[in-house]
Parts: C-alpha cells; structure tokens; sequence
C-alpha cells in the first residue's frame, strides 16, 4: 500500500502532493484508531461581526478618537475655507497678498496632511492593540470550549461548514459572559 502511494505521489505536483499525504495519514490514522476525531470549526468573520468583545472594542476606540476626528473635520473645513477664498479673492489681491495668502494656505495644508497622518497611524495602532486583546480572549475561550468539550482540532474558517461541527454560536455564547 505504502509503495502504491509513493509511486503516485512522483506524478503529482507539491500541493497536490502535500494534500495526498495528508489524506493518505488520516486513513492510516483512522485504521490505527478505532475512535472518530472529533472536529469544530469557527466562523472567524461572524465572530468578529457579532461578539460583544469586539463590537465593545470598536466603541471604546471611536469614543477615544472623535474628539481628534472632529478636530482633523474641523481642520479640512478651515482648510477648504481658506483655498475657497483665496481662488475667489485671487482676481483682486496684490501680488503680495495673494503669495501671503498662498503661503498661509500652504501652511494650514502641510498642518492638515501631519494632523491625519498622525491621526490615522494612532487609531491603527489602537486599533491593532485592542484587537491583539479580544483575539487573545477569543482563543482562549475556543480552548477552554475545545477542553471542555474534547475536540481533537478546532478550525477557524473553511469553505464549507456542516452545522453538525460549527462551534461558532458557543464561542459567541461564551464571548457575551
């Protein structure tokens, strides 16, 4: 049997191969094991649409943020202002006042441009520690269900999941304590 295996993997390409010897060690798994693997699989996507973590994360870092974001709203609305006036006035200023205005302009702008930057890499950095926590909470909660419950292999995301071995509604469940 052994030798039938290997004959065929030479024709197949690497993926081909590596999921032939994953099916060919489950056979032989299961006819060294008289006992069925018990599996879960977990719906990564609705659990981080659904769980209260999550959505609690999500909150925490908006109410953290919308001061700054007003103010960066704030800042463009002033900046849209300033360009508005100056192409209207543009026509009638001095040389000197349209440059003084332009420089002003050019001012406020590089102000705006810092302003979001720095905006957006401290929301993504808040974003990615408070997410790094949940997710942590997630997988443990996942272990203590796949303890508890004595699954061999707890999966997170797949093509297809059967009902019969979708864990995700116990995450959930377990996530909203």
């Amino acid at each position: 049997m052994r030798r039938i295996i290997l004959k065929s993997l030479s024709k197949l390409s690497v993926a081909s191969k590596g999921l032939t010897l994953f099916v060919a060690g489950l056979f032989l798994v299961s006819g060294v094991q008289a006992q069925e693997m018990k599996i879960g699989v977990v719906s990564t996507e609705r659990i981080f649409r659904e769980a209260a973590p999550y959505k609690a994360a999500q909150v925490k870092i908006e109410q953290e943020f919308s001061k700054r974001e007003k103010n960066l709203q704030d800042l463009a609305t002033r900046l849209k202002a300033m360009a508005d006036k100056l192409d209207k006035d543009a026509a009638v200023l001095s040389d000197s006042d349209r440059t003084k205005r332009q420089r002003e302009l050019a001012e406020v702008d590089k102000d705006f441009q810092r302003t979001q930057r720095e905006f957006k890499e401290d929301l993504n950095q808040r974003r990615n520690e408070e997410m790094a926590n949940v997710i942590d909470r997630t997988n443990k909660v996942i272990k203590q269900i796949a303890e508890a419950e004595k699954y061999d292999i707890v999966l997170q995301e797949a093509v297809y999941i059967s009902p019969r071995i979708d864990i995700t509604d116990k995450v959930l469940k377990a996530l909203s304590k």
